[in-house]
C-alpha cells in the first residue's frame, strides 16, 4: 500500500465507527501501466462477466488496453457506449442509467467497469448499485474528485440531485493514460480541487454558526490535498507525469475525505451549488454542457469575491460573538484575483464570460443556488436567508 493510502487509513482509524470508515477505503493503483492490472483484479474477485461503461472518446483513449487486460484474464467483457443527448453530450440522466441497466440485465454482468471521467462514473455507480453489483473505476482523465465517491450526482427530470449509492471496489488510475488527457480535462480537475478553497470555509462556517458536524482530521486531509495542487501548479499546467500524479492523488484523497466524513461538505460548498445551478440552466436552454470542474473553478472565484466583499463592507450575517472566528477562517480563502490567476495558469476558464454565463444568470444563481442543498449552512445561505426575511 502506498504511503498516502496508509495515512488515510490511519486517519480513519482515529475516527468514530472506524471499522465502517476503513471499509470504504478501496484499493488504489496509481501508476504507469495500472490499466494492465484490471483483468487480474477482476479474476481474483471471481467476476466472470463485466460490462465496460464508456463513450467514444474514453474508449479511444483506453478501451483497447482495458479489453486486452480483461480478456487475457479470462473474463467475459462487453461494452456499453452511453448515448449522447441532443446536444452531443453524455450526461448522467434517466436515459443513460436505463441504457446501462438494461445491458447489465441482458448480459447478467457480475460487475461494471467505469472507463471515463465523472459522468460515466456516476452512471456506472448508480446502475451497479441498482443492480446490486460492484463497480470498478478506471479514470481516463484527472478531471473530478468523484471517482471514489458514494454519491451519484444525476440529472432527473432536468434537476440535479445527488443519490447515495456505492463507491468503487477498486481504482486503477493509469498515469500514462491520465497524462495524455486533454488539457481542458486536466484544468477541470484542478478547478474541482480549487473549489475546496471555499468549500472548506463553508464547512467551517456551518460548524461555527449552525453546529454542523465537523472533523478536523478530514479538513486537514482535504487542505493538504489542495495545497499539493497549488504547490505543483507548474507541473500540472505542463501536464508532466509528476504533475498529473499529484493532481490525481489529490482528487482521490478528496474523494476519500468525503467518504470518511460521510457527506460532501469537505469538498462541496456554495461554489458547487452555483455550478449545479448553471448546469441545470444550460440543460433547460438546450445548451452544450460545460465540464464540471471548469464551472466549479469559476464559481469558486465568484464566491470568494462575494465573501470578501461582504467582509470588507462589514456586512457578514454573523452574530457578534462569532464574527472574529468567521473572519479568521475567511482570511484563509484566496482572493478572487489569485484564484483566477491559478485557473489561467493551468489553461482553464477563469471568468463567467469564458463559460458563456451572462451576468443575469450569475445574479440569479447567487440569490437561489443555496436552495439546491437547503440543509447546508453555507455563508451564501446565511446571506440569502437574511435577504428573504
Amino acid at each position: 500500500m502506498t504511503d498516502w493510502l496508509k495515512d488515510i487509513r490511519e486517519a480513519a482509524g482515529r475516527m468514530d465507527d472506524a471499522d465502517e470508515r476503513l471499509a470504504d477505503i478501496c484499493p488504489v493503483v496509481l501508476e504507469s501501466g495500472a490499466i494492465r492490472k484490471v483483468g487480474a483484479f477482476l479474476q481474483d474477485q471471481d467476476y466472470r462477466r463485466v460490462i465496460v461503461t464508456a463513450d467514444k472518446n474514453t474508449f479511444a483513449a483506453a478501451g483497447e488496453q482495458l479489453m486486452e487486460s480483461v480478456t487475457e484474464a479470462g473474463v467475459n467483457a462487453s461494452v456499453t457506449f452511453i448515448s449522447p443527448d441532443e446536444q452531443g453530450d453524455v450526461i448522467a440522466d434517466e436515459r443513460s442509467i436505463v441504457q446501462l441497466l438494461l445491458d447489465v440485465k441482458s448480459t447478467k454482468a457480475d460487475a461494471v467497469v467505469a472507463l471515463g471521467s465523472g459522468t460515466l462514473h456516476d452512471v456506472s455507480r448508480f446502475a451497479a448499485y441498482s443492480a446490486g453489483i460492484p463497480f470498478v473505476s478506471v479514470p481516463t482523465a484527472p478531471s473530478v474528485d468523484g471517482f471514489n465517491s458514494k454519491g451519484a450526482p444525476l440529472i432527473i427530470r432536468g434537476e440535479k440531485i445527488t443519490i447515495q449509492s456505492i463507491g468503487p471496489a477498486a481504482i486503477f488510475a493509469d498515469l500514462d493514460i491520465l497524462t495524455a488527457a486533454p488539457r481542458t480535462m486536466v484544468a477541470a480537475g484542478f478547478g474541482d480541487m480549487l473549489g475546496k478553497c471555499t468549500s472548506l470555509f463553508d464547512w467551517k462556517f456551518g460548524s461555527l454558526t449552525a453546529d454542523e458536524p465537523y472533523y478536523e482530521i478530514v479538513a486537514e486531509m482535504t487542505t493538504k490535498a489542495l495545497q499539493q495542487c497549488v504547490d505543483h501548479i507548474d507541473a500540472i499546467a505542463d501536464r508532466t507525469p509528476e504533475g498529473i500524479r499529484v493532481l490525481t492523488q489529490a482528487l482521490i484523497e478528496s474523494g476519500f475525505a468525503m467518504l470518511l466524513f460521510g457527506q460532501s461538505h469537505p469538498a462541496s460548498g456554495a461554489e458547487h451549488h452555483l455550478s449545479h445551478y448553471w448546469e441545470m440552466a444550460f440543460l433547460r436552454e438546450g445548451r452544450r454542457a460545460v465540464l464540471h470542474g471548469a464551472k466549479v473553478g469559476v464559481a469558486c472565484a465568484e464566491i470568494s469575491q462575494l465573501y470578501h466583499r461582504l467582509d470588507a463592507e462589514n456586512s457578514l450575517p454573523v452574530a457578534e460573538e462569532q464574527l472574529e472566528r468567521v473572519r479568521t477562517e475567511l482570511a484563509k480563502v484566496p482572493s478572487p484575483e489569485t484564484l483566477r490567476a491559478w485557473l489561467r495558469k493551468v489553461g482553464g476558464p477563469a471568468s463567467i464570460q469564458e463559460l458563456d454565463i451572462d451576468p443575469e444568470l450569475l445574479k440569479r444563481s447567487l440569490a437561489e443556488a443555496d436552495q439546491i442543498r437547503p440543509n447546508r449552512h453555507t455563508l451564501l445561505r446565511a446571506v440569502n436567508d437574511q435577504r428573504r426575511k
